[in-house]
Formats: C-alpha cells, structure tokens, sequence
C-alpha cells in the first residue's frame, strides 16, 4: 500500500516535488514542512554515516540509516541507493528486499559510468526477489550529469536506456541535470509511461513548464544537506571568530575520505 501511494503522487495535477533528507531527524523536519513524501539522497546519508559520496557507503549502514529514517516518518520513503552498493545483480536484490522489509516504497537506482545492461541485470534481479512485494523502481541514467551526450545525441541516448530499464522492470525514469525545456519534452513523451523525474539544478525551467513538458517528478538532490552543512559551518565560525569555510559537495567528501 505504501508504494502505491507513492505511485499515485506521480499522478497528480502538478509537479510531485520531493525534497531529500538524509537522517531521520532531517526526514522528521521535512515531513514537518508538509512534504506528501520523503527522498534520501545518497550524498547526505553517506557524509552523515561519516564517509564519502560516492558508493562508499557499506550497503549495511545504509540501511540502518533507511531504518532510523522510515521510523521517524509517517509518509512514503523513497531511498537512493546509487549503484546498489554491489556489482552483483544477486547481492543488489537482497539489499533491495532488505529495504523493502524495512518499509521502504520506492528506489532510485543508478546506471552510472556502466553499460545499460548492467543495471538492466540488477532491476531484473530485483523483481525477481521481490515476488508480489510492491516497490517503485526509479532507474535514473548519468547521461546529462556525467556528460556523456547533449543535445539530440543526449535525448536519444536518454530514450536507448529508458527502453532497456523499462523492459527490465523499472516504474520511472530520473535524468539528473536535464534543463532544456525541449529536450525535457521530448524524454518525457518517448519515456512514456514511466513518469519523469528532474532534478532541482541552476537553470531548470519553472515547475509549471516542466509539468507542461510532460516532467512529473522534482527532486533537490543534495541542496538540502549542502546547504545544511554549509551552514553549520559558517556558524561554527562564527562562534570561533574565524573566516568562514568553503562547504560543498567536494570539500565534504575530502574530509570525510580516510
């Protein structure tokens, strides 16, 4: 029943916005501000359990923060579990089904730097280990993030995958860093049904034109925890009477590799 619900907020008359927390108490605050659902991001849970971005973190305490996170809310959870924490289709799925049993309604799960069928292999797995248990698979593709393509090439890169994902099982598609309004609308059409997912980056059109474009799905990614940390480190400057640090995504994961 959870990851129905959580299906059917791609269904609405609007862009389904998710914001994403990264330990229970963040997923509290913003379930507090009134979000229908909650999103991890993969960066914010690994720098809280004190490592890296980066399929860093052990698939063990990535579900134990999954765990601490869903008992701390009363709304759909979704969780970003990168590459799955393993190469192996098999040993992707048990972690899968681990997350499942702890109450988890949906995954995004990535492609990366790797070929299509590698991830194919895993949702394929996945959906076998699942059985009847219900769970929306959110297979996002690197293409435009990692720039592997633009332009026409990217789209048609983007709709290759998303064909690939789909037959092996996946409900939606995310493509992070997509922003050209026609390019977005193009994905959107040829990805049909899967739903859309976007991600909050500078320059991203207004949510009311990607929804014309055919987007249904809007997640921050991590802007929340950066800023976050960001601002816990200019206060404790602050406090320390000295310059304020530079925060951000590289910075975190230089502290936290060792």
């Amino acid at each position: 029943m959870n990851a129905q619900r959580f299906r059917d907020l791609h269904t609405g008359p609007a862009l389904f916005v998710l914001p994403n927390a990264w330990d229970a108490a963040s997923a509290a605050v913003v379930r507090h501000a009134g979000a229908s659902a909650v999103a991890t991001t993969s960066a914010g849970v690994a720098w809280s359990c004190g490592w890296p971005d980066g399929d860093r973190l052990p698939a063990a305490e990535m579900l134990a923060a999954v765990r601490r996170i869903a008992r701390a809310i009363d709304v759909p959870l979704t969780v970003d579990v990168e590459e799955g924490c393993s190469d192996d289709p098999a040993d992707v799925a048990t972690f899968v089904a681990a997350l499942v049993d702890a109450g988890v309604a949906g995954i995004n799960i990535e492609d990366g730097t790797k070929p299509p069928d590698v991830l194919a292999a895993k949702l394929r797995a996945v959906r076998a280990a699942l059985g009847p248990r219900d769970l929306y698979i959110n297979a996002r593709t690197d293409v435009y993030l990692r720039g592997m393509a633009s332009g026409d090439a990217g789209v048609e890169e983007v709709l290759r995958r998303a064909a690939v994902y789909r037959d092996a099982g996946a409900d939606g598609l995310f493509v992070p860093d997509i922003k050209v309004i026609d390019e977005v609308r193009r994905v959107a059409a040829g990805a049909a049904p899967m739903p859309l997912n976007v991600m909050l980056v500078p320059g991203l059109p207004s949510r009311e034109a990607l929804f014309e474009a055919g987007a249904r799905r809007l997640s921050a990614g991590i802007a929340l925890s950066l800023e976050a940390y960001a601002t816990v480190g200019r206060m404790a400057a602050e406090l320390l009477e000295r310059e304020a640090p530079e925060v951000g995504y590289g910075t975190l994961n230089t502290l936290l590799d060792r």
